[in-house]
């Protein structure tokens, strides 16, 4: 069943009812004998606040697996929880477009913090289709999630100052851990034969991760998959595919894969043959409870499958064996 999505008059007021609510039931402010009640907007902001925070914290995500944040809005669910929530962390950089009014409301009666925005603006990107605007997927590359990673600490340190020893213990055994998947990415894909690193993907979510393993990246759509694919860019691609030989061809776990069929079908019908490559997550991690349901696990999936079906060696389950088989 679809979940109601609201306008915004009746979003804010929803908002304001619940906060009354909430204020009346609860009281306002953190408690130290209860965990921190968080929310965040995407699975891989809640899965760094859950590595930073542990037990001291229980952690809410709105968009779970094969969710888009770029088209997302808040249901009467998401109000409630983050009216009631002691932090709230969103991405920012326009990520979450259907629901930055809503956020810049509820800062002004909540602790509110774009996380992704504490990347700094000399390592974002910025991108043709989206004027004025940077490149939001900045999760694609860990030394720059490492930046998040950071905000987030400091966003619970503010909001429980009590915990501020072990958010900061936390936080450095993560970025280790960060620093890891980043060698590993660094070592599978250099073993990619330079010719064939070309990452084919639905949408344009992937420009950090051409930067940092210099791969060309092309996207079916733009930044945003509010955007259209017309047909004048799908037979650009095809040319591309041609000329340059391209095997494979990816599709994304939170994005329709009809346009990369037609892409596929387009290149096979001019001599090409081109296969899916395997499904990346782009916008969303996997399943919950599961290794490709944390950031390390999501990353560290993506660059295993590209590495393999690109002609690169890496292991069929990935840096830490925990990768399920043939994914």
């Amino acid at each position: 069943m679809t979940a109601l999505r609201l306008p915004p008059r009746l979003s804010r007021l929803i908002l304001a009812t619940a906060l009354i609510l909430t204020g009346i039931v609860t009281g306002t402010g953190a408690s130290s004998a209860k965990p921190l009640d968080v929310v965040a907007s995407t699975s891989m902001i809640g899965d760094a606040a859950r590595q930073v925070a542990g037990d001291r914290a229980t952690v809410t995500t709105l968009m779970g697996p094969g969710i888009d944040p770029h088209s997302y809005r808040q249901t009467r669910s998401d109000i409630a929880a983050m009216a009631r929530a002691d932090l709230v962390l969103w991405h920012g950089l326009y990520l979450e477009a259907q629901l930055e009014e809503f956020f810049m409301d509820l800062g002004k009666r909540r602790k509110v913090v774009a996380v992704g925005e504490a990347v700094p603006v000399e390592n974002l990107l910025s991108h043709a289709d989206y004027q004025g605007r940077y490149d939001p997927h900045v999760w694609m590359n860990p030394e720059l999630w490492s930046h998040v990673v950071n905000a987030v600490r400091d966003a619970l340190i503010e909001a429980d100052p009590d915990g501020a020893d072990l958010y900061t213990a936390n936080a450095k055994r993560h970025l280790a851990e960060l620093d890891d998947l980043s060698a590993y990415a660094k070592k599978v894909l250099a073993s990619i034969p330079e010719t064939s690193r070309v990452l084919l993907t639905a949408h344009d979510a992937f420009n950090y991760f051409g930067r940092a393993y210099d791969f060309d990246v092309e996207g079916i759509q733009g930044i945003s998959t509010v955007s259209e694919a017309g047909l004048r860019r799908i037979e650009e691609l095809v040319d591309m595919i041609v000329n340059r030989k391209i095997a494979a061809a990816f599709v994304e776990s939170s994005v329709s894969d009809r346009n990369i069929r037609a892409l596929i079908e387009g290149a096979n019908a001019r001599g090409q043959a081109v296969s899916i490559g395997g499904t990346l997550y782009s916008d969303a991690m996997g399943d919950p409870g599961t290794y490709e349901g944390t950031y390390i696990g999501m990353i560290d999936h993506n660059v295993t499958v590209i590495t393999r079906a690109l002609g690169g060696t890496a292991p069929a389950t990935g840096m830490q064996g925990k990768l399920a088989p043939g994914l």
